[in-house]
């Protein structure tokens, strides 16, 4: 089987075994930016305020 790992690999498993604490952080983290309800209101008005794009953007009015 291919084992290889780079060594940034190798050395953000070893500072995450050293540093436990940082595994709970990047979680909360996470939730920050991926793990987020959205406003389905919100999502509505961004639909409804799309412009409608032109078949050729350079072709002149």
């Amino acid at each position: 089987m291919y084992n290889y790992q780079s060594d940034t690999t190798r050395f953000l498993n070893d500072y995450l075994e050293k540093n436990p604490q940082e595994a709970e952080k990047r979680l909360e983290n996470r939730a920050l930016l991926w793990d987020v309800e959205l406003n389905s209101e919100e999502q509505e008005g961004f639909a409804a305020s799309e412009v409608a794009k032109k078949p050729y953007a350079y072709q002149p009015d």
